[in-house]
């Protein structure tokens, strides 16, 4: 079979990233965060995948109906909840469950007519990004609750430094939110991939915060076996990639001393050695920005990109004495390979890469 670059997806692996997921945090319910299509993954594919979550998340109106017309009927959160009248009908008409994080958004709930929708009220602890002020919680769950088409109300923030475990804001942020959530008896949720993994706190989320209703996870990048913290895989963290990005070796010649290669001649070899030629490049999502030298696993070790990235090829230094052949695939990222290693070549994070991959062809397995 020929192909060019492609993601291959291992659902088996994702299955088992919720386990080491659902261990960490015990008890709590799990808003699995499936944006981006899903983060690069596929994201009607992950979601019929993760039948043992309670509920998705996606930042978009677009992105949820997508999942409904798919099949999927889990609840389905909008994490930046909806901003016209007729975004609020189409989520009540789906069921969705919408965040709602400035004022525009409770006016918007307050002059509608009939229908009955779940609210996530969010507040901003020190992100500062979406989210209202703790001082007026009370102010605002009242009109909430005064709301006739709120039929229940959730309370959600957002942490912003939970990758830093030595990092105090999230101490701060974890204070700050207790004031909010102290007493409350329904939902609260403050926990991302790298406040489930990172603060063991998480676990005893009622106590830490307060509050006496469900504790709900928001688990995104480790689902994919991705770890969240700097100088870390998701193999340490007891995770396993999802995607491994692949492409075959379609050229194979000799590379003399001192020729140039690629785009511009920016490279120049300094030995005779053999070229490969790899069929990924920008158009795939394999990043313009990597540089010479970032890391590609041909046949179970490591060789050396060289030159600029095209939008269809990769050049690679297979060596002088290689036995490689024509038709061989190549990892650019997954096992063996991680994402987290393969990011700093191309000043990106793992996020930037996984989402950025474009499936101009793609094939999925349930291994």
């Amino acid at each position: 079979m020929t192909f060019g670059a492609r993601a291959l997806i291992r659902l088996g692996a994702l299955k088992k990233n919720l386990r080491v997921i659902q261990a960490a945090a015990p008890g709590a319910k799990v808003m699995a965060v499936i944006k981006a299509n899903a983060y690069g993954h596929g994201i009607v594919t992950v979601a019929k995948s993760l039948n043992d979550v309670d509920a998705f998340a996606v930042a978009r109106l677009s992105e949820a109906c997508r999942l409904r017309e798919s099949g999927i009927d889990k609840p389905i959160i909008l994490l930046a909840g909806v901003l016209t009248s007729s975004e609020l009908s189409a989520a009540m008409l789906h069921g969705f469950e919408i965040v709602v994080h400035c004022a525009e958004q409770i006016e918007l709930l307050e002059a509608a007519g009939a229908g009955t929708v779940t609210v996530w009220l969010k507040f901003d602890t020190g992100m500062n990004r979406l989210g209202f002020s703790p001082d007026d919680s009370s102010e605002l769950l009242g009109r909430l609750r005064d709301c006739d088409i709120v039929n229940e109300v959730r309370l959600m923030s957002h942490l912003a430094s939970a990758d830093e475990p030595h990092n105090s804001t999230t101490e701060d942020q974890f204070a700050l939110f207790r004031s909010v959530a102290e007493g409350f008896s329904g939902a609260v949720s403050i926990a991302n991939t790298p406040a489930i993994l990172g603060w063991p706190q998480i676990a005893n989320a009622q106590e830490l915060l307060g509050f006496e209703g469900d504790h709900w996870i928001r688990p995104g990048l480790a689902l994919f076996g991705i770890s969240p913290f700097s100088g870390q895989t998701g193999a340490d963290l007891g995770l396993t990639p999802v995607m491994r990005f692949e492409a075959r070796l379609i050229a194979i010649k000799p590379l003399r001393e001192g020729a140039r290669v690629g785009y511009k001649g920016q490279y120049q070899s300094q030995s005779e050695s053999v070229l490969g030629i790899i069929s990924v490049g920008y158009g795939d999502g394999y990043s313009r920005h990597f540089r010479s030298g970032t890391p590609v696993l041909i046949n179970g070790r490591r060789v050396p990109l060289i030159g600029n990235v095209s939008m269809d090829l990769i050049a690679v230094d297979l060596g002088s004495r290689t036995a490689d052949q024509v038709g061989d695939i190549a990892i650019l990222w997954g096992e063996g390979l991680a994402v987290e290693e393969i990011a700093p070549w191309a000043e990106a994070i793992p996020y930037d890469l996984v989402c950025g991959v474009t499936h101009r062809e793609a094939i999925e397995v349930a291994d």
